[in-house]
């Protein structure tokens, strides 16, 4: 079945421990047993078959009725199962309106067919049948004390019984019951006794004990009894002690597939719960969800985030610390070899350094315990140098729980001191971030493919809209939008010291900007926050976007149209803001004619990400020099909504 240990051979293959995939076997039960996983699916097949020929229970004309509507092709899968239930529902009701019903082709009288008071047993309750043997007995006691009693005919389909019915079946019953197979394989008769790889020993005290896996444990119990049913059957001893050893194995068969079985009586239960095939797949902890889907993976990093609005949308700030452990395998070549050169004289401990070499042959280099200068030195073209993450490198940034694709995308690196991932509040809305103790994972792509599949596939500025509807999700929120508000009032003027100022606050220091006509000549130059946003959208003349939209801000009344007398009326022509206050229907998220919507759909996402970037920049630095803060009076109503309730409280009483 496999190699038992490293140095041994595989007796099937001639495999190693390394090469054997290993080989299942199987064990001969001494009485067949229900399989517990298809335990309601015999029930419910008992209930429709007559118990001596195996026929169903339904009259020919339904029979009929219910085997076209089964065979019919366009029927789907569900549709199927459905009529399986009214098979199995119209059978239960005829037994249980009359008691009993008699077997149209063989004339046997069937019964309830039901569950036992034990974990895995079938009974067959004939009470009120009443046939010549029962009349027989209870003539018998008449004359006893017991004579008021009555004798009730209860049959115990053990699994014998119910693999002899279904071999008897007939195909065509088989297809009338939805079953894809023979129903005889819902009984179990062998065992599958899967591979050592999959139920490997951990040796102990040097090899000299074994620490055996669950499945083995249980596989030893199912042997120990199936051995002794075997001894029970070809001996001479009672009948008790078969049937007490033929319900052992069927637990332990039970328990084998599913540890979770109920009903096992306290005598079978063991000390130390073992884990059947069932609970190793199902669950959190099992293959699917916790081996396939989510597993542990190496170079991921995970700590509390912290907002930075002066990072762009599409970067990501890594802490130092977590730079130095998160490696990325850079293969040295003409174009880097004296970068890395000097990433391998750093080391491990000083960054920007590396962590280790690995050769053409496979050999490794750690350059902790080595001379870093002597392997800077003997560097060749080839080699793979494990170098600490740099600013531009590409990562995947996640937050649990990923409900839609927008949970993980990618971003640039950008190391930075301290102990915390940050990144710009725009980005909050796809993660549904915020910022009060919430942790993130940080994953690094390893190869030049994957490092393009995130970017291309992933990158942030490639997911600014959500496929659900189109509409943009990356936008301003919170101190931007109050930011953009107070800017844009219509009484907001600045001289060209303070217009410079915040035009410089908005970009990087090379960024040309070209400072627009101020609105104001006499007796001094004057610029409006207006136009600042006009820079915003366009900095400098050669840029070739001309941005046209309009927007109904919460503020407008229809009573004004154009000329809104709230300024509620946002419009945009050729990148210029002629009238409106920003708000959170031109710069949030949700709108698709907002004004990031706009940049994206008319020309790319590079446009709407660099005005977003601009954004971030200028409303964090002008909040924290303008000031904001709300007091008590902002969150408690006010005189007028008071007077308001009040009326209609009073209103609502006297029309009561």
């Amino acid at each position: 079945m496999g190699p038992a240990s490293k140095s041994g051979t595989c007796a099937t293959c001639h495999g190693s421990f390394a090469t054997c995939p290993g080989h299942f076997g199987y064990l001969n039960l001494a009485l067949p047993v229900y399989n517990v996983g298809y335990f309601s699916a015999i029930l419910d097949i008992l209930k429709c078959i007559c118990k001596s020929c195996a026929r169903v229970l339904l009259e020919e004309e339904k029979r009929k009725e219910f085997l076209r509507k089964m065979r019919n092709s366009k029927l789907e899968a569900q549709l199927k199962n459905n009529l399986m239930k009214q098979i199995v529902k119209k059978c239960v009701a005829m037994v249980t309106s009359r008691k009993t019903v008699e077997c149209s082709r063989c004339g046997y009288k069937n019964g309830i067919v039901k569950k036992a008071g034990s974990m895995l047993g079938i009974i067959h309750d004939r009470s009120h049948v009443r046939d010549g043997m029962l009349e027989e007995c209870n003539s018998a006691i008449s004359h006893t004390k017991e004579s008021k009693a009555s004798f009730n005919v209860v049959h115990v389909l053990n699994p014998i019984k119910v693999l002899a019915l279904f071999k008897k079946m007939l195909d065509e019953d088989c297809e009338l019951l939805y079953l894809s197979d023979r129903p005889e394989k819902l009984i179990v008769v062998d065992i599958a006794v899967p591979p050592i790889a999959i139920r490997p020993s951990v040796f102990m005290d040097a090899g000299a004990t074994s620490n055996e896996d669950d499945i083995t444990m249980r596989l030893f119990c199912i042997n120990k009894y199936n051995a002794c049913v075997r001894r029970d059957l070809q001996g001479t001893g009672p009948l008790s002690n078969c049937l007490g050893d033929w319900e052992f194995l069927q637990v332990h068969v039970a328990q084998y597939i599913n540890s979770d079985v109920r009903g096992i009586p306290a005598s079978m239960e063991l000390s130390k719960p073992m884990r059947g095939f069932v609970q190793r797949l199902k669950g959190k902890q099992g293959r699917f969800r916790g081996n396939l889907s989510g597993k542990r993976v190496e170079y991921t990093g995970r700590t509390v985030i912290s907002p930075d609005p002066n990072l762009k949308i599409t970067e990501v700030a890594i802490p130092i610390l977590m730079a130095q452990v998160l490696t990325y395998p850079e293969r040295v070549s003409c174009h880097n070899i004296e970068k890395l050169r000097q990433r391998v004289r750093n080391g491990p401990h000083k960054y920007p350094g590396a962590n280790l070499i690995r050769y053409p042959d496979g050999a490794l280099m750690h350059l902790r315990f080595s001379a870093r200068k002597r392997a800077a030195d003997e560097l060749k073209y080839g080699y793979i140098v494990e170098r600490h993450l740099e600013d531009g490198d590409i990562v995947l940034f996640n937050r649990q729980p990923s409900l839609h694709r927008m949970s993980i995308m990618s971003h640039r690196a950008r190391v930075m001191p301290w102990r915390t991932l940050r990144f710009n509040e725009s980005v909050c809305n796809p993660y549904n971030a915020d910022f009060d103790g919430d942790e993130m994972n940080m994953h690094v792509p390893q190869t030049e493919e994957a490092r393009t599949e995130a970017l291309m596939l992933m990158g942030v500025q490639n997911n600014l809209c959500t496929p659900k509807n189109g509409e943009i999700l990356v936008a301003s929120t919170q101190d931007f939008l109050t930011s953009s508000f107070l800017i844009t009032r219509k009484d907001t003027f600045y001289d060209r010291a303070a217009f410079s100022l915040l035009c410089s606050y908005m970009g990087d220091a090379m960024d040309p900007i070209d400072l627009p006509t101020p609105t104001l000549i006499k007796p001094i130059e004057l610029w409006t926050g207006k136009q600042l946003f006009s820079v915003l959208v366009r900095p400098h003349a050669h840029m070739r976007v001309y941005l046209n939209l309009t927007v109904l801000e919460k503020t407008y009344s229809k009573s004004g149209e154009t000329m809104c007398p709230n300024d509620g009326f946002v419009y945009f022509r050729n990148s210029e803001l002629i009238s409106g206050q920003l708000g959170k229907a031109t710069l949030g998220n949700g709108n698709k004619d907002g004004l990031f919507s706009v940049l994206l759909r008319d020309y790319n996402p590079h446009a709407a990400a660099a005005c977003m970037n601009r954004l971030a920049k200028l409303s964090a630095r002008w909040i924290g020099n303008h000031g904001f803060s709300i007091g008590i009076d902002d969150v408690q109503p006010g005189e007028m909504l008071n007077r308001q309730k009040k009326a209609r409280i009073e209103g609502r009483l006297c029309s009561l």
